[in-house]
């Protein structure tokens, strides 16, 4: 073998061995990147959970449920921990939502993803709604879909002037899940039902003065809160309240500003307590005032069988268990990845980015009672078991 042969060998090795050196460092930093997007850590008295994914919005993924679920039931067993602490990496959101896009890309290569993903947030969900040890969500920035379900159910929900709240999942063929089911119809009047249906956004105190929110706090003061939190020594439930409250009396932003619905809350709640979509519809056209014609527009832009199933399934889990409404919304969300609108709504909105989803079917009146009975049908043993 001559001296050029020798010399390409080497070369193909090096290069075979860079190679591999660099698929291992990929792989490596795949990993930590996946280790990273939550980071668990044990800091005074409490559990610290960080979503940090903040370019995402910190959207939440399996990989990131997979990594808090273990984590919680460990801390919820640990006598040494006494509370849990949520929040998200970033400053701008606390959790904008699940990553829906994968939802929507599996449907056609791996169908168990869309199985998981539900079985396992809802799994998480429930876990924060049952947990033992107080559990306390800083709900800071934009806080939806996914987001909610993180906070929602555990004990104290902290807003600030920069939380963005919002159920929009009818605008995407879905519905309002995560234990939406739950928690909506239990807001005062008819409010969760004006939520789940047109996706209205609150921010700031709103969140609070809806019922989402447990406490409101000055965005400055919040590391200051963490810090308190922190420092107290084996603190029992009523302590950990004890310092969110005298936060939430101190804060001032806001404070004299009324809800933003107040003036609309007679109408929200005479509107909306209608037992079928169409009725709901029929009382904003005879209503007829600027915000009732308002709701009209942003209602029709939805899809109708998004907003059938969402009003059977507040109206259902309005007297139901969290166990239960979990169950009931681990049926709809099978049925809705095997449905067409929800592929659609995230077609027109995330990909396309064209905002206009050809829904099917296209009215209220195509989507018939059989048609939104299938949704809630049992899957047997594929049921969610909690």
């Amino acid at each position: 073998m001559g001296l050029p042969e020798v010399w390409n060998l080497l070369c193909r090795f090096n290069s075979f061995k860079r190679t591999n050196i660099i698929l291992q460092h990929l792989r490596m930093s795949k990993h930590t990147d996946a280790a990273e997007e939550v980071l668990l850590e044990r800091r005074g008295c409490a559990g610290v959970i960080t979503l940090n994914r903040p370019k995402f919005l910190n959207a939440l993924n399996l990989n990131m449920i997979r990594l808090i679920y273990p984590q919680l039931k460990k801390w919820e067993q640990d006598p040494e921990t006494f509370l849990i602490i949520i929040k998200g990496a970033g400053g701008k959101a606390f959790c904008s939502g699940g990553d829906i896009k994968v939802l929507s890309d599996a449907r056609n290569t791996n169908q168990k993803v869309t199985q998981d993903l539900f079985r396992e947030e809802y799994t998480l969900n429930n876990a924060i709604g049952s947990c033992q040890k107080p559990y306390v969500a800083f709900i800071h920035g934009i806080t939806m879909g996914g987001g909610v379900g993180l906070s929602v159910h555990g004990q104290f929900r902290v807003a600030t002037e920069k939380s963005l709240f919002a159920m929009p999942e009818t605008a995407i063929g879905l519905f309002p899940d995560v234990g939406g089911g739950y928690f909506l119809p239990r807001l005062q009047g008819k409010l969760g039902y004006f939520l789940a249906l047109t996706g209205f956004r609150l921010k700031g105190r709103d969140v609070y003065r809806a019922g989402i929110a447990t406490h409101f706090v000055d965005s400055e003061k919040l590391g200051m809160l963490e810090d308190n939190l922190l420092a107290l020594k084996s603190p029992s439930k009523e302590n950990i309240s004890d310092v969110l409250d005298a936060y939430h009396t101190k804060s001032k932003i806001d404070q004299d500003k009324p809800f933003i619905l107040e003036e609309h809350m007679d109408k929200i709640n005479s509107l909306f307590s209608a037992n079928t979509v169409e009725q709901i519809i029929e009382n904003l056209q005879q209503d007829g005032s600027s915000f009732a014609l308002e709701q009209l527009k942003v209602i029709n832009k939805m899809s109708p069988t998004s907003l059938k199933i969402t009003l059977r399934q507040l109206i259902e889990g309005s007297s139901k268990t969290l166990q239960e409404v979990f169950v009931m919304e681990y049926r709809l969300s099978q049925a809705c990845m095997r449905g067409h609108d929800f592929h659609e709504g995230v077609r027109a909105v995330l990909i396309d980015k064209d905002q206009s989803p050809k829904w099917k079917p296209a009215n209220l009146k195509e989507v018939t009672d059989e048609d939104v009975n299938n949704y809630f049908k049992s899957l047997g043993s594929n049921d969610l078991k909690l």
